[in-house]
């Protein structure tokens, strides 16, 4: 039962889901926590490693969930319903393509589907700000502890190392190194 739970539930999050990883985050959050899977802290948590780990970010996290749900088995349910209904979607596209590549219908749903695309990402990371600055509640006392300076900090340096162009693995492995640093310092809990 519990793997065709997580086959149906991520086959739902791939078929319904435009725009990429991000897009998907508030469905994958809404289906991972009514199912009782994982808490929000450890669902944010992985979304980190996630993104800082190869592959894609869907089959990565969709591994993950299988794998903390349903063990080895589990990890391949879940991410072989993720990438089924993309993987059936491209071979139809493939077959297609020429046919309905100048199709209005076709191009007005693009367009359409962008800023839906934009506002779903908008809202996982608004959702993910959330919990990264604000883990134990929006308040003036979570702004006055070190955890939220230095997630702050790191947001800051993030936003300058992007703008001069760093590399997003030098990023990655720069905050990656802070957050050891101030976790081992007992800074951050």
């Amino acid at each position: 039962m519990i793997y065709w739970q997580l086959f149906w539930t991520f086959f739902k999050i791939g078929a319904f889901t435009f725009g990429g990883g991000y897009a998907m985050l508030p469905l994958i959050e809404e289906e991972v926590m009514s199912h009782g899977w994982m808490s929000m802290q450890e669902l944010i948590n992985f979304v980190a490693v996630s993104e800082s780990t190869p592959g894609p970010f869907a089959v990565n996290i969709s591994t993950y969930v299988g794998t903390e749900t349903a063990g080895i088995l589990g990890a391949v349910v879940a991410s072989l319903g993720v990438v089924l209904p993309s993987f059936l979607i491209i071979l139809i596209i493939a077959r297609c393509f020429l046919a309905f590549k100048e199709n209005k219908v076709v191009k007005g749903a693009m367009h359409g589907l962008r800023p839906a695309v934009v506002g779903l990402i908008t809202a996982a990371a608004l959702g993910v700000g959330k919990t990264a600055f604000f883990a134990h509640g929006v308040s003036y006392e979570a702004m006055k502890t070190v955890s939220f300076g230095v997630s702050v900090g790191l947001f800051a340096l993030v936003m300058f190392a992007q703008r001069k162009k760093v590399h997003p693995i030098a990023i990655i492995v720069l905050c990656a190194a802070v957050g050891i640093v101030a976790g081992s310092l007992g800074i951050l809990h």
